[in-house]
């Protein structure tokens, strides 16, 4: 496995009709997948610290998907190989009217992680190019201008030494219909349903037409995206982790020296 197969390419027009959201990546089932997934948190793990010890580099990972898609559940099973006391998940809902005051990464740019630190980002800045468009919230030379903003900030970041890994959890919208169906049926999923992610279903292809500007217009060397089949679950996980694994492990890492003199140290 290799992250090429899932990242988007530089400065190029795609479809997201060309991804198959079902695929497993030539395994036959979750069982075969499970020791991978294993070892790469395992990895995550050793990484992270050393990360952390070094404090040259950050690490931010920004979740995108349609409702359903499992940007909780990926960082539930995913981001689970971290410690949390050198991780941090930031949420973005509905701006609040102190951050409709604010240019819009302002609300987003204070939640980026320091060095030595992971922040995952459930959803992102990508909203206000994504359900600003499709909801006509602001006029179109507005968040068409965004991507340029959105942009140079991502340059900026990893011009600071932050890694920016940008995953589009892609499910098809039968998947999603059997997501919805199933938050119904059982008791104990009715909280995750909202009446108004039907609304946002019934836009579905003018989502994925927004879905494949950002992925034109925003994925390049520095802040790559990454297309995640994700009905399957398993699959998912780990695709998502082994991308971690292998750009945690470019940014070749070392920790830093011991202080003089610890050979000489006795405790008694």
């Amino acid at each position: 496995m290799a992250k090429q197969e899932w990242m988007v390419p530089f400065d190029k027009q795609i479809r997201l009709s060309d991804y198959d959201p079902d695929s497993r990546g030539g395994f036959k089932n979750k069982s075969e997948a499970r020791e991978i997934l294993r070892k790469n948190l395992k990895r995550m793990a050793e990484l992270q610290e050393l990360m952390f010890a070094e404090g040259k580099h950050a690490l931010l990972i920004v979740l995108q998907a349609m409702d359903a898609g499992g940007k909780d559940s990926t960082i539930r099973h995913v981001m689970d190989g971290f410690n949390p006391q050198g991780c941090h998940v930031v949420g973005f809902g509905v701006p609040t009217e102190e951050e409709l005051d604010h240019d819009f990464l302002w609300r987003i740019h204070k939640h980026t992680p320091q060095r030595g630190f992971v922040s995952i980002f459930n959803r992102s800045h990508y909203e206000d190019v994504l359900v600003v468009r499709v909801n006509e919230l602001v006029p179109k030379e507005v968040w068409k201008a965004r991507y340029a903003h959105i942009n140079h900030f991502e340059r900026l970041l990893a011009d600071s030494g932050v890694t920016i890994l940008k995953f589009f959890l892609h499910i098809s919208k039968e998947e999603q219909k059997e997501r919805f169906q199933d938050r119904l049926d059982r008791k104990e999923k009715n909280w995750k349903f909202n009446p108004s992610d039907l609304k946002t279903r019934a836009k579905w292809d003018d989502y994925m037409k927004a879905f494949e500007d950002v992925f034109a217009k925003c994925s390049h060397p520095w802040a790559p995206w990454y297309i995640v089949p994700a009905n399957r679950k398993w699959y998912r996980n780990l695709v998502v982790s082994t991308v971690l694994v292998e750009a945690m492990e470019k940014m070749d890492m070392r920790y830093p020296p011991a202080p003089e003199g610890l050979e000489k140290i006795v405790i008694e």
